[in-house]
């Protein structure tokens, strides 16, 4: 094996098959963080754009149909940057249940060697729950990661609905004066 995944190998040995599974859960988390990323310097960025020039290039802006059509097409875009929050949110409460069941396999692992081994040694025992808790640790700093991620995105979503409807009055001032 490269000498680069030696370090990886020891610490799944350590973890075991959950670390694993956080690690997967950790990787789709952060795919999707990025993607929301490229998401909103780019296509979303394009989007806003276009909507403000269609908006502009309106005829009637102050009709109730109009505001409604414009309230329409803000909701559809905002909705299209909120669409994975609620898959985000589930990544994130995950990784601490998937860090817990690592935990508790990991203790039943060791109290197993333990009375198979019918002695009490301590240090086995130490290295065994050291090794349990590992899981708990990596779920969590997953989570908290994730949870900051989730939290800031929900800011901008935020910060951007309000800037669009700002924006699509500011064109339509734009285009009368």
């Amino acid at each position: 094996m490269p000498l680069w995944f030696e370090p990886l190998e020891r610490l799944v040995e350590a973890g075991g098959s959950v670390l694993v599974m956080i690690a997967l859960v950790a990787m789709v988390l952060f795919s999707l963080a990025l993607e929301r990323v490229w998401y909103f310097r780019i296509t979303y960025r394009r989007a806003r754009r276009a909507l403000i020039e269609r908006w502009a290039a309106r005829q009637d802006h102050l009709s109730w149909s109009a505001l409604t059509l414009r309230e329409a097409w803000a909701r559809e875009l905002i909705g299209r940057l909120r669409r994975p929050l609620p898959w985000l949110k589930l990544l994130v409460a995950l990784c601490p249940l998937l860090g817990l069941l690592g935990t508790v396999t990991g203790m039943i692992a060791v109290f197993d060697s333990l009375a198979m081994t019918d002695t009490s040694q301590a240090r086995a025992m130490a290295d065994g729950v050291a090794r349990a808790t590992l899981p708990t640790l990596t779920g969590m700093a997953v989570a908290v990661v994730g949870l900051l991620f989730t939290s800031r995105l929900e800011q901008i979503i935020r910060r951007e609905d309000q800037r669009l409807h700002d924006r699509l009055a500011r064109a339509v001032e734009d285009t009368d004066a």
